[in-house]
Parts: structure tokens; sequence; C-alpha cells
């Protein structure tokens, strides 16, 4: 085949072309306006790095079997108006992941939060048992050199299901796309709300994703949801649906233990949160063949996805975590894992804002308290990012009010600098971001601060 790519520097779009690449039977190509890091070296070490950044029409011709479009593309981007005129198949991700799959069982991982540790759970589960899984996950995990797989002999395929749009001319959410054999929802709380303005609009993304299964299927559910659960019972599709909860643990120290029927397992990651997605992915594994004895085995080794929870540094008296947490109910669950595990240290807690949806004054008020338990609470925003996204200014009192009494509101890279070189000698930091901090590279400072 023969495919182009629009807006081949995003996450998944790059992965996907590495994908098809590695595979050996397609010819890519494809154009973006910026391609930042990872997915400007990786696409470099394939040989699939545009030699340009912007749109080019003449990349766009008949000898293509394929136009695959990214969210990132607008609706009047010069390439796709030309796909568009000639004729040609233009797919968005979701839909050409589904198009590859359709002929396979395909598994489904939705809900607003814990997607893509479930899904590497699952696939870590998989991998330890030697499973032939296609796959896509939005994460960098560890022992992966790709985080999309599709090949032409393996009878499963697993997907992470965003209810985000699936691209600019497709306004469907990615998940219902895939018309899961099996799926499990693993909670739903209001989140884009550039896209869903209210609750209940939100609501209907998922109301509709149980319509989209595929009849006779299978759907695990987080019972511990109330909301879901009445959604979830309220459905009369043609499927069978499996409630499933936090399962019994016990933390010893800072280490988190599972309680498990096959005995005690110690984890190496912490948070009811993360049990309830493990739970998730053991229901998963056993709908795939995999025994709940070999699941316990594999969950036993995972050392979680990247940014979720990720230890950047670790020191004799300081510690530095790093979570991809930004919507209220997941700063919600990673603050309360933080705290039920250093119960007894000084806590930091570093939230940055970024999403269209945490920017904005209507959804802000959800993060009302949500850092409690924290001995120091500090929000971070770059008022570039609020810019680009079009919103209105944000006053850093607007910010104070939302989240309530002691919160320190920072806007200005320098700013953060002094913040950490004012941290007490002894204390455990968590991060808490979906974007790059305005450009403060967390990483590397981790390593000298906590020495």
């Amino acid at each position: 085949m023969n495919v182009h790519f629009i807006a081949i520097g995003g996450s998944a779009m790059h992965n996907l072309a590495l994908a098809l690449h590695e595979r050996g039977d397609s010819s890519i190509t494809g154009s973006d306006d910026a391609i930042f890091e990872p997915s400007k070296s990786r696409l470099s070490r394939a040989g699939i790095l545009p030699e340009l950044e912007g749109w080019y029409e003449e990349k766009i011709h008949n000898g293509l079997d394929a136009v695959i479009i990214g969210m990132h593309a607008k609706q009047d981007n010069p390439e796709l108006i030309k796909a568009k005129k000639m004729g040609l198949k233009i797919f968005s991700y979701p839909e050409f992941l589904f198009e590859s799959t359709k002929n396979k069982t395909r598994v489904v991982i939705g809900g607003s939060h814990g997607k893509t540790s479930t899904t590497s759970m699952l696939l870590h589960s998989l991998k330890q048992s030697n499973s032939n899984v296609d796959y896509m996950v939005g994460a960098q995990l560890e022992g992966y050199d790709t985080m999309v797989r599709l090949s032409s002999d393996s009878e499963w395929a697993v997907f992470e299901g965003d209810e985000y749009l699936s691209s600019p001319i497709d306004l469907r959410p990615k998940f219902h796309l895939y018309r899961a054999n099996v799926a499990i929802l693993t909670g739903m709380a209001w989140d884009h709300i550039n896209v869903f303005p209210t609750f209940e609009k939100y609501k209907i993304a998922f109301i509709d994703f149980l319509k989209s299964m595929e009849p006779g299927g299978t759907l695990i559910y987080n019972s511990d949801d109330i909301e879901l659960k009445e959604l979830v019972l309220a459905d009369n599709s043609p499927i069978r649906k499996i409630p499933y909860s936090i399962p019994e643990y016990r933390i010893d120290g800072i280490k988190w233990v599972w309680c498990t029927p096959q005995g005690d397992l110690n984890l190496n990651f912490i948070g009811k949160h993360n049990l309830s997605n493990a739970e998730g992915a053991r229901w998963l594994a056993q709908e795939m063949g995999i025994q709940a004895e070999e699941f316990y085995d594999a969950i036993s080794s995972f050392r979680g996805a990247d940014r979720r929870l990720e230890t950047l540094g670790k020191g004799r008296r300081r510690s530095v975590h790093l979570d991809f947490a930004h919507a209220p109910s997941k700063v919600r669950a990673t603050v309360e894992a933080y705290v039920e595990t250093f119960p007894k240290t000084i806590k930091i807690g570093l939230l940055e804002l970024h999403t269209f949806s945490s920017l904005n004054p209507d959804f802000i008020s959800g993060y009302h308290n949500i850092m409690s338990g924290m001995d120091q609470s500090i929000v971070f925003y770059d008022p570039q990012a609020v810019a680009h996204k079009n919103l209105p200014k944000l006053e850093k009192s607007t910010v104070e009010t939302s989240f309530g009494k002691g919160i320190k509101v920072l806007t200005d890279i320098d700013e953060l600098r002094i913040m950490f070189d004012n941290l007490p000698n002894s204390c455990n930091l968590l991060v808490m971001s979906s974007g790059n901090l305005g450009g403060f590279d967390i990483r590397a400072y981790s390593k000298k601060w906590v020495s």
C-alpha cells in the first residue's frame, strides 16, 4: 500500500506510520506543520520524516491507496482538500485501525480515566504469556518499540479507546469506530468541554459506545462509578455485562499489596485507582484466555506506563514522581494515591493546567479542593497556552478561587525554578501535567534536585 499521513507528527499518528513502515508492505509519506520530539527522532530513524515542515499538495496523487488524517489538521488543509477532490480514500486513524482489524476480535479499553494504564497492564500480561496480538496504546511502554502493531496473523486486536473526536472531518468519538467485541469502561467523568459542553452530552458518547459494540459482545465496567453503573444498567444492547470494583489490598510501608485469592501480591505501582485498573485488566485478560494465576504472576512485574506515577528521581530525602493527570477525576485519584502512600512525609503537589477544559473558566470550578491532603499545593499554567487555544485571559485570582484556600498559582518558568529551589530539604514532589511546564525540563531538573 501507498499511504500518506496528514499530520504525521501526532502521538498516535506517528506510531501508526511506524507500524505500517515496519510491517514492510507499505510505502509511507507524511506532512505536518510542526513535528516535536520524540516523534521527530523516531520518524527520522525510520527514514519517513518529512524533509520539510508544512503542507504540500504535490504529495497527494493518484498512486495513493489511502490518506490518513490526524486531529491536528484542519478542514481547510490543502492536502485534505486535494485528496477529497481526487476521490481518494480518506481515513481517521481509528477508522483505519478498524479496517485493518475488522476480521479480528477487537478489545477496546474506554473510560474517562485509566485507559492507558489498563491497556498497558493488559498488554504486559499478554506479552508475558507470549500472546500474539495487534494493539494501539497511548503511551510509551517498556519493551515496546512502537505503540501500534498491525499484523496479518494475530486473532486479537487491543485498542485504547478515546471518546474524543476522530478527525476534523469525522466528528464521531474515536471509540465508536472500533465496534468492540470485548470492552471495558473504567469510569465516566466530564471532560473535553470544547466538544461536550455539558455532562449530559458527554454521557451520550458512552451510551452510544454501548450501542456500537458487536451484538453478543462482552462489556466489563467499573461498578464503583455510580453514574457509569446506572448508565450501563439502563442500556438494553444485546451484550453481556460484567461489573468489577477495587479489590482487597493493604499497604506495607510504602509498598502496595494486592490481596488475591492466590495470596498476597507485592506491586510496583500505587493507588486504589491503579488497583481498579489492574482488576479490570484481569477480567479482560480472562476474556482473552489468560487465567487469573497467570495474570497475577505477570502484573507483579508491571512498573507502569510512561508518565503514570513515574519515578523521575529518588534520593535519600527527596523524590519526584510525574503523572499525566489533568482532568479533575484523574488529579483526585492520583493525589489520593500519593497521600495514602506517603502519610508521614511532606508532600508537595504541582499541577499544570494545559488542556482546553482545564484552562476554561466554565470548567475550572471542578478542581475545588482537588489537592486536599497535600502539605503544599501549586498550580502552574502558561498564559501563552491560553492564548494559543483562543481562550479568554485566565486570571490568577480565578484559579485561586476555583481551587480553594492554600493554593499557590505560578504562570512563569522562572517562578517554577524559584519554587523548586525553595522546597524543603526532605519531601516528596508529585508533578501532574499533560503539557511541558512551559518548557521547563522537569526530567533533567529532578535528577539534580533529589541529590
